[in-house]
């Protein structure tokens, strides 16, 4: 397929923009060129929300793979809030004209389990896809926001409009994710992350869907069961 991926010279496109360009045309964009370019990827640099760049860059593209997100630096400062709305609402929006403009049908969407407040218990799971979201801090309220543009846009223009509820995605040699007892039973390998988005990209013609993605094959802190139904994936990297 021909790809554009938005952020993806961020944290996560870092490690999965490298393997979807072993099966794909890829293209980014970003802000910032990446510190370490992948084999065969067609770089730009520019703002998301320029919905002319995107329109252009989107031609002729199957799918636009949206990672974009703001600063991890000051992080729940006022400004920080305020930069992780504007990308994951604001910005997404943009891009999803863009892209929609030139003709592209499909959007898979880097959302985060974060949309939901996080368990109190170690052992408590999280919500299922079934329940609404109900994070009320600034980053899991902004990920809320975007499946919201995404189930708009999917309503609205009649596009497949995937997100990913990913669960503290790391690269494949620092999995599983140091930390809390909890954060390593659900991290996700960069080899997991990027097999999750593959599975997306090829589910199409059933409009707008969320799914929850982790390393947590057990299911004691989150079900992957609609993961496994609709997009044929579970992860291979399980702690």
């Amino acid at each position: 397929m021909r790809l554009l991926v938005v952020g993806g010279c961020g944290f996560v496109g870092s490690f999965v923009v490298p393997v979807l360009a072993r099966s794909h045309q890829v293209r980014v964009l970003d802000l910032k060129p990446p510190r370490a370019a992948a084999s065969g990827v067609d770089y730009h640099v520019g703002d998301l929300h320029d919905v002319d760049l995107v329109a252009s860059l989107s031609s002729e593209v199957d799918s636009m793979v949206f990672m974009a997100m703001g600063s991890e630096q000051d992080w729940g400062s006022p400004e920080n809030a305020r930069q992780h709305f504007d990308v994951a609402v604001s910005g997404l929006y943009l891009a999803v004209t863009g892209a929609v403009r030139a003709g592209v049908r499909h959007v898979v969407y880097t959302s985060s389990m974060s949309v939901y407040r996080y368990p109190n218990s170690e052992i408590f799971p999280f919500p299922d896809e079934s329940v609404p979201p109900d994070a009320a801090d600034f980053y899991g309220l902004a990920k809320r926001l975007g499946e919201e543009v995404c189930r708009t846009a999917a309503a609205e223009h009649g596009i497949d409009a995937l997100c990913l509820r990913l669960s503290f995605p790391v690269p494949d040699d620092q999995w599983p994710r140091s930390g809390r007892p909890r954060e390593r039973a659900i991290s996700t390998s960069g080899r997991d992350t990027a097999t999750a988005i593959e599975a997306a990209l090829h589910r199409r013609g059933h409009g707008f869907d969320v799914y929850a993605i982790s390393g947590d094959a057990t299911g004691k802190m989150m079900s992957l069961d609609k993961a496994r139904r609709d997009l044929g994936w579970a992860p291979q990297d399980v702690t």
